[in-house]
């Protein structure tokens, strides 16, 4: 089981926003803030859902190549509200809202470009 991911970003105070928006909808928070001064030399923020942050980003040379990160949302609505907040929060479309039977009959995901170019999906695998 994995606790926590995260991933490096170039320009931490425009990903924060970023993801302080695209996450909102499906009921991620920001709830830790590291500063350099804080850590020697770190800085980072973690999200999640309370009362503990298992998505972070820091401030850092960017992933290459770009990393893919899926969060799994309870229904198809809160994927179509993650996508709506994702791209009006600056997010690049990487495939809208909708079915994806190639994995399975169920999967309902929208893909979203970050700042950096990592590839951010919220997905749900229950039926209609």
């Amino acid at each position: 089981m994995i606790d926590h991911t995260g991933l490096s970003v170039s320009d931490f105070a425009r990903s924060k926003a970023f993801y302080l928006a695209a996450l909102e909808p499906i009921g991620y928070r920001m709830l830790m803030e590291l500063k350099p001064e804080d850590t020697g030399g770190f800085a980072g923020a973690g999200f999640g859902v309370p009362p503990k942050p298992d998505f972070w980003i820091g401030k850092g040379k960017p992933n290459d190549p770009p990393i893919h990160i899926a969060f799994r949302v309870a229904n198809r609505g809160l994927v179509d509200k993650f996508y709506e907040a994702a791209i009006a929060a600056g997010g690049r479309d990487n495939g809208p809202p909708g079915m994806r039977p190639h994995y399975h009959a169920n999967y309902y995901g929208a893909f979203v470009l970050d700042p950096d170019g990592h590839n951010i999906e919220a997905v749900c695998h229950d039926a209609a």
